[in-house]
Formats: structure tokens, sequence, C-alpha cells
């Protein structure tokens, strides 16, 4: 019993642990090939249409990330490269 207590527990800290969610935040936007996205430029222009001011971007996964700063407070925001649509919001340290 013991053991395979100890057998679950490790699994479900692997399962929790081992996402790429948790590694880089997240990078999981499209399955499209780069061919179809748009440049890296277009993402940080459509945080700075939606009010961010924005600091750097740098690809991550399949994403776009942008970081920004709005209201005084950072975020990174996650852009699908393909349609450029918002696919999450991470708030900043």
């Amino acid at each position: 019993m013991r053991g395979s207590m100890k057998g679950s527990l490790l699994a479900a800290f692997i399962a929790v642990f081992a996402s790429p969610v948790w590694a880089h935040g997240f990078e999981d936007c499209t399955k499209e090939p780069k061919e179809n996205w748009q440049p890296q430029a277009e993402a940080e222009a459509a945080a700075t249409a939606a009010g961010y001011k924005v600091s750097t971007s740098r690809l991550e996964g399949t994403c776009y990330a942008v970081y920004a700063e709005k209201d005084g407070k950072s975020v990174e925001l996650f852009y699908n490269p393909v349609d450029l649509k918002l696919a999450e919001t991470h708030a900043g340290d």
C-alpha cells in the first residue's frame, strides 16, 4: 500500500510539473506552419493598440509573448501568430 501511494504521488507530481505551461508560461497558440504567421512586430502593434506600453517581445513556443505595462502593472500577453488573437494574459512580477 505504501509503495503504491508513493507511486501515485510521484505520477501526480510529474503530471503537474512536467507540463509546458508550468515550464515557460503559455506557449501553445497555433499548430499552423511558420509561413502562415504574421510578423512579430504586428503582435507588439496589437498590444499597443490595446493600450499597453510594450517593452519587448519574443517567440515562446508557438506564441508571440509581448511584455508590456498598463496602468502601472506589468503583464505578459501571449498572441496567436497567425490571427494575432490574444490567447493568454499573465500578470508580471
